[in-house]
């Protein structure tokens, strides 16, 4: 067994009315730090704190902010923010850690306040102070009256234990608690009863949450440093507590509640066929997760307890409403190229097999689900030749491991126009509007003719101001950089088609037609769908044998290698992307009258290999063989709030905290290797592009299911697929 300590201080601040008070956390011969926090009230784009000192301070250093001034004689500086940390917003907690230098072993005596604020910015002063304990009693510092946000504790867990007093003086007690740990803990939280009044405690590794009035509850929830015990340790915490009401010293017990505890489960949908593996089970959770990576406000029907209101303050450089949205990956940035291509994608299902939906008891959550970012992608469209592509920027994001809803780091936005265009990522728009106005101009035609208008205004802005949009925001271009035009041109040409059934659109689309293999299908590349798109709409030969080149290009014996256990391989980068791509465009190939047989056969077979044909599922939640459990995600790794997150869960060994239902992580390497790691993004991490075709693949074979033509039903169900040869036969 191991023992750790929590041990030595943190003293909480009364506030004034117009200034903080900031308590100094260490101090020496010669020099001090502190810290002061603020709670911003207003939306600033830059900003200045005044540090005043009740005595004379030799010079001073910041490290988020710049030293601009020193007045009255070196007893007030102004600190001024950086270019990285100008943009706040309200809500956000902006920290400014400080080093003074004096003569001496001093403690000034240190208020603040932040230009611009109400009351100077008061309400979050809440910061450690120094490591020694006084051998006798000081007076106690009384925290101003505390309203945290309401915390869903999780149930089923806790560990009590009693305090112990070690040392005592008149009004200031040194005490104990020791907490057996049953299970391993990520993140934590202690509440503390005391029989009388106590006024303040300190500790290193903890923040005070919440006390009440009366000073005989207390909330503590862990810092950085120590989230993490396992189970056999025994944590000591160990603090110093001011008290009233005379000797002796408060008595008191604690409750240790893991706040790495997920208690949310979902059950298994209901299984109606008799099918290999529960389709309705697996599109029921796929729309789960892109629950889980909503952006901007949430509904009242939000189903992902540990997801909240986050990116609230997202707009444009004029102030327009981009709040919504999906984020991308396991990161919080919204990158609109992906996330078109998935919701074009996911639409394209639901109209070709809307009874698989029916069947699954889903539609509704299903429409649900693509409204949600087609209502962000209609916010974006902020004039005739004006897109908004990308909120966030992605190397700041990911330097930031912790839930959407505590983030701080400035989220620029970033548009198209005539002069910078993008038509790769405006076509694709268009299309997901296309498909949007197909699926809702019989349940909501107002919502329904909005998106048909703005996609026909996009097709125009594209075909007239051609670009990739990659070179014109160079922010994308690290991350979801753009090949060429001429696919989305094609894609987004086609998706009008389909909406209006005018020739103009359809015309337009074949002088673009590309008749050699697909390489595969994904947001940068949409051979394949064009290929099944102008099929569709004209019958020709050419395009059925376009069709049919790409797959001899991908079936056994073809250009693509297969893992011995039968995955068509295409890169190692989220290689189930790509399988479960073609296998959707295989589906729908069959659906079209372009070798039914082999085509399902073959693509049955892919989709089965991630749902658990190798002895284990790579959709999370899904099935009773196993499946990851440390996906690279971060608000699903992250315990509970406010139990804080950082790096240090995202090196951690230990599992998600949640178990993200229904995500697809990136697949297995050419071998059928795969590490479960969270640190491993090439092939454990998970996106909204990801989940996209093999949703519409899951629901195609619904649909085969229902009509009695499902490979297992029609005695081709024998994987891995292995008929060889041209898949033409």
């Amino acid at each position: 067994m191991r023992c750790f300590v929590v041990l030595a201080v943190l003293a909480l601040a009364a506030t004034a009315l117009a200034n903080i008070n900031v308590p100094i956390k260490n101090h020496w011969n010669g020099g001090f730090q502190g810290e002061a926090c603020f709670i911003v009230n207003v939306t600033v784009h830059t900003w200045a704190i005044h540090l005043m000192f009740d005595r004379e301070i030799q010079s001073l250093d910041a490290y988020v902010a710049d030293v601009s001034r020193k007045l009255n004689g070196g007893k007030e500086y102004v600190l001024t923010s950086k270019s990285f940390n100008q943009d706040q917003h309200h809500g956000d907690r902006l920290c400014v850690q400080f080093t003074g230098h004096a003569h001496g072993d001093v403690v000034p005596k240190v208020t603040a306040r932040m230009d611009k604020q109400p009351h100077g910015g008061s309400g979050s002063s809440v910061t450690a102070s120094p490591t020694r304990a006084p051998a006798t009693a000081r007076p106690g510092h009384t925290l101003p009256p505390t309203a945290p946000a309401s915390v869903s504790i999780p149930s089923g867990n806790g560990i009590r234990a009693q305090l112990h007093v070690t040392n005592s003086w008149d009004s200031r007690f040194q005490g104990e608690f020791d907490f057996k740990v049953t299970k391993d803990i990520i993140g934590w939280m202690v509440k503390i009863n005391f029989n009388k009044e106590v006024d303040a405690i300190d500790t290193q590794y903890a923040e005070a949450y919440h006390h009440s009035a009366d000073g005989k509850e207390w909330v503590l929830v862990n810092k950085k440093d120590r989230p993490i015990f396992k189970a056999g340790d025994t944590m000591k915490l160990s603090f110093y507590g001011n008290y009233k009401g005379g000797k002796p010293a408060p008595d008191g017990s604690a409750l240790l509640i893991n706040m790495g505890v997920d208690s949310w489960k979902f059950n298994t949908a209901p299984d109606h066929d008799n099918s290999k593996y529960n389709y309705n089970d697996v599109l029921y959770k796929s729309i789960l997760f892109y629950e889980t990576q909503r952006s901007g406000k949430l509904p009242a029907s939000n189903r992902i307890p540990y997801r909240g209101d986050s990116a609230m303050h997202d707009q444009g450089e004029n102030g327009e409403d981009l709040t919504g949205g999906w984020y991308d990956a396991g990161d919080h940035v919204k990158f609109n190229f992906p996330m078109s291509y998935s919701t074009t994608v996911l639409t394209w299902g639901y109209l070709l097999f809307p009874e698989a939906y029916k069947a699954a008891g889903q539609e509704d959550k299903f429409l649900d689900c693509i409204r949600w970012p087609l209502e962000y992608l209609l916010k974006c469209h902020t004039g005739p030749n004006e897109l908004y592509v990308q909120v966030g920027d992605g190397n700041r994001d990911h330097n930031y491991w912790g839930p959407p809803e505590k983030m701080t780091m400035p989220r620029p936005s970033y548009k198209i126009t005539a002069s910078k265009p993008g038509s790769d990522v405006a076509m694709e728009t268009a299309a997901a509007m296309s498909a949007g106005y197909l699926a809702f101009k019989n349940k909501d035609a107002h919502f329904a003719n909005k998106l048909l208008a703005s996609a026909k205004s996009l097709w125009t802005f594209a075909w007239n101001h051609q670009g990739k949009y990659s070179d014109s925001v160079p922010a994308a271009a690290s991350f979801y950089s753009s090949f060429n035009l001429t696919d989305e041109m094609a894609w987004g040409s086609l998706w009008l088609h389909e909406a209006t059934n005018d020739p103009m659109y359809l015309n337009k689309a074949k002088t673009l037609f590309d008749p050699d293999p697909a390489w595969g299908m994904s947001w940068d590349e949409k051979t394949i769908g064009n290929q099944l798109l102008l099929y569709k709409a004209t019958g020709e030969a050419k395009y059925k044998q376009a069709i049919e080149g790409t797959y001899r290009s991908w079936f056994p014996g073809g250009d693509i290698k297969y893992t011995p256990k039968g995955l068509a391989f295409r890169l190692q980068w989220a290689s189930l992307r790509y399988s479960s791509n073609m296998a959707m465009g295989a589906l729908i190939a069959a659906k079209l009258g372009v070798n039914p047989g082999p085509y399902r056969h073959w693509a049955m077979c892919q989709i089965h290999y991630a749902l658990g044909d190798t002895g284990f599922s790579y959709l999370i939640g899904f099935g009773n063989k196993g499946y990851p459990r440390s996906p690279h995600h971060r608000s699903s790794s992250c315990p509970n709030l406010p139990a804080p997150c950082g790096p240090f869960i995202q090196s951690s060994s230990e599992p998600n905290v949640h178990i993200l239902y229904g995500a697809l992580v990136g697949g297995p390497g050419d071998s059928d290797n795969y590490s479960d790691k969270r640190l491993n993004y090439v092939n454990n991490e998970v996106a909204t592009d990801y989940n996209a075709g093999f949703t519409t693949a899951i629901a195609a074979l619904k649909s085969l299911w229902i009509h009695k033509q499902h490979p297992e039903q029609t005695g081709h169900a024998q994987c891995p697929y292995s008929a060889g040869g041209p898949a033409v036969g």
